[in-house]
């Protein structure tokens, strides 16, 4: 029911017979599974979208299995299983590789770790750029007193290295941008002007040596957020696949826009 909700809405969306389209029939099917996303409060752009790539991802790969279309089914069923695959994990999906090393016995494991979305810190109250989130994000940590890490040489727990890199790019990345951070006992938002290319992101001094997809992206999508925790509004930015231009969504008003406007201090989610 949501993948079909959700094919309806973008063949709507390219069928260009309105001004605008309301996604309304979808949300209804998808709040039958996510009550929170049917309230009237302020919700999470980036909680909402993993529950709409989660479903659309279950859906999708349950109908290919129920259809045997699987290119590779004989083979795959012959190691003992059919690998949960769908357009979505195609598009979205990439893979880290934590390098866990224990500080007493120098005992090293590589732990694997899928991903659809990066969360990435601010390191700067002020200005930063994108690539200091990400050096941020894939800096060494050393996780220490109750954050240490069992060694099963050592046979207790230890202090450890932990550093992070990415094996396997996906064809589009998502980055969140974490703007609320905890201060006292309530959350405040980070208005940090974050510079971020809208092409040529170079993604190779956090990827392994081993095979991965071209590490040059383009800025394709902005999520913005206006406004503070329990009260703002989301707009977003989008580059049309053929034009090649920019257009601003701000409900039911869709505008084009310059390149130099893609930039704002109001980014939330990038895609890449």
């Amino acid at each position: 029911e949501s993948v079909i909700a959700f094919g309806s809405l973008i063949s709507s969306m390219w069928n260009g017979d309105s001004d605008c389209v309301s996604p309304v029939d979808f949300h209804s099917v998808l709040v039958k599974r996510y009550p929170t996303f049917g309230k009237t409060t302020q919700q999470d752009a980036q909680e909402f979208l993993i529950c709409v790539l989660n479903e659309l991802h279950e859906a999708l790969a349950k109908v290919r299995a129920q259809l045997g279309c699987l290119r590779d089914t004989e083979a795959e069923e012959s190691r003992g299983g059919i690998s949960e695959t769908s357009i979505i994990t195609q598009l979205f999906e990439g893979q880290l590789s934590y390098n866990i090393r224990c500080l007493k016995c120098q005992t090293t494991i590589n732990r694997p770790e899928s991903f659809t979305v990066l969360s990435l810190p601010i390191p700067s109250k002020t200005a930063c750029s994108l690539q200091d989130c990400l050096k941020c994000f894939f800096q060494q940590d050393t996780l220490t007193w109750s954050n240490q890490v069992h060694c099963s040489c050592c046979g207790t727990k230890q202090d450890t290295a932990v550093k992070g890199t990415i094996t396997k790019a996906p064809q589009i990345i998502i980055f969140h941008l974490k703007r609320f951070e905890w201060q006292g006992e309530g959350e405040r938002k980070l208005s940090t002007d974050i510079c971020y290319p809208l092409s040529n992101l170079d993604l190779s001094p956090y990827t392994s040596s081993l095979p991965c997809r071209e590490a040059g992206y383009s800025l394709c999508a902005v999520v913005n957020h206006y406004g503070l925790l329990d009260d703002g509004h989301y707009t977003a930015f989008c580059k049309h696949v053929i034009t090649k231009s920019w257009y601003r969504f701000d409900d039911a008003q869709i505008t084009k826009i310059p390149d130099n406007s893609v930039q704002t201090d109001r980014a939330y989610l990038l895609f890449y």
